[in-house]
């Protein structure tokens, strides 16, 4: 957008947007100017209940006092702290809380900024440990369609939404993709569907296709979030389990929406039962408050880097804001509030109430599905003909002018509401979406 251009009074498409020094944006539609707990403040003054957790991340709510206070004491005393060849005190700190609450097995931290990061990070360590324990043939990566892993080269290419892949030209190559696990049969699905564990074999298949040999990992959403909240089906996780260890690859779980409560236990990977190689996570880590990202993995993993001299560079990957003392702070404090207030296994006791919730919704004008788990749903809505997307952003807008926060992606709507809301604020969530469903053409 040019910068001496006036915004249209619907004009926020604005991927720009950030670099405008236009302040007549503070008036915008769909601009927030302050949050709390539950809720967002726009421009007018309104009040917007938190549907989406701000973007899957602020899983805590809004300006928690304990995540604020630990961040203001930390940025004036150490600001920062060079994470190469040195170290600080609260990054051991959160590294030793991640592992107690991780699944059992995951005994080490990687830190970075981001999911993004945090995938490209998994996806590099899982080529070094190959090629340190003298199997470098193996480079291939296994993402799947409908994934999605951050906007990083390595996330790109292993991810699968095709628009997210399409406007980059060539990407890594060596990548294969598994099929999605969307099936008609599996329509107005409460938790887990029954039918496509199968869909894991076809890991046999490339398999047969490449050879075990050249392929270094297989990384998966547990529960696939952007795409549009696609639950797996039942035996899936266990099935890809016992494939890739069966041919000696990897298994890495993108929990960056997952972690931290979403499906009512700290991690998805607790949630199933399934214990893979690496988890990355990142969102939640925080509460959304500053950037930060993580992988977990193995102490096999680890420890496969820890054979030289101790003057070597381990692994030849990391960031210079990784293990940061303030998103340290953040995260530790996010912790905390975490436990104090049981939150990383609320959803559990309110999925069934937002279970029935949701799926009140299916009687609706142009509903189509519902699917749900924890405390994360999804609506899918027929499409309008000729134009995909218009429908549920159409319903994006009246949902917002409604005083509700919802998240589209094409015509499906995605709802992950703070693990803090009450089952008041689901019933006006889900009632005040019923309204505009109602209403929409």
């Amino acid at each position: 957008m040019p910068l001496d251009r006036k915004p249209a009074p619907n004009d926020l498409r604005a991927f720009w947007m950030p670099f405008t020094a236009n302040r007549q944006f503070k008036s915008a539609p769909r601009m927030l100017v302050a949050s709390k707990d539950m809720h967002y403040t726009a421009a007018d003054g309104r009040q917007i209940l938190d549907g989406t957790a701000g973007l899957w991340c602020c899983n805590a709510g809004h300006c928690r006092p304990r995540i604020t206070e630990a961040v203001q004491a930390q940025i004036g005393e150490l600001d920062y702290a060079p994470a190469f060849q040195m170290g600080h005190p609260l990054a051991f700190e959160l590294a030793n809380r991640l592992v107690d609450i991780a699944p059992e097995g995951m005994d080490h931290v990687f830190y970075c900024n981001s999911g993004s990061e945090a995938v490209d990070t998994a996806l590099k360590i899982a080529l070094a440990y190959h090629r340190a324990r003298g199997d470098a043939a193996r480079t291939r990566l296994i993402g799947r369609e409908r994934g999605y892993h951050g906007v990083g080269f390595g996330g790109i290419s292993v991810g699968g939404i095709v628009n997210n892949r399409r406007h980059f030209g060539t990407l890594l190559a060596g990548v294969d993709h598994l099929p999605h696990t969307h099936l008609p049969e599996n329509r107005m699905t409460k938790g887990q569907p029954e039918h496509g564990a199968n869909l894991a074999d076809d890991l046999e298949r490339i398999v047969a296709l490449h050879g075990a040999e050249t392929i270094a990992a297989v990384i998966v959403e547990p529960m696939a979030g952007s795409t549009g909240v696609l639950m797996p089906p039942k035996g899936y996780l266990e099935k890809l389990r016992a494939i890739t260890k069966k041919h000696g690859i990897l298994l890495i779980f993108d929990e960056v929406i997952t972690g931290f409560g979403r499906l009512g236990s700290p991690f998805a990977a607790q949630h199933f039962g399934v214990v893979p190689d690496m988890i990355t996570c990142a969102k939640g880590l925080t509460n959304g408050v500053i950037p930060m990202g993580a992988v977990l993995a193995t102490a096999q993993i680890h420890d496969a880097f820890m054979q030289g001299p101790e003057h070597i560079i381990e692994l030849f990957h990391g960031y210079t804001y990784s293990g940061n003392p303030i998103s340290c702070a953040a995260a530790i404090a996010t912790l905390d509030t975490y436990a104090e207030e049981g939150l990383l296994t609320r959803a559990a006791s309110l999925e069934t109430y937002w279970q029935e919730a949701i799926h009140s919704l299916a009687d609706h004008p142009h509903v189509i599905d519902i699917r749900n788990m924890g405390l994360i749903g999804a609506v899918e809505l027929a499409p309008i003909e000729g134009q995909p997307g218009k429908r549920a952003f159409d319903v994006f807008i009246k949902a917002f002018e409604a005083g509700i926060l919802i998240r589209v992606t094409g015509d499906i709507i995605a709802m992950s509401p703070p693990l803090i809301i009450s089952e008041a604020q689901i019933d006006h969530l889900i009632g005040t979406l019923g309204d505009v469903l109602k209403a929409a053409a």
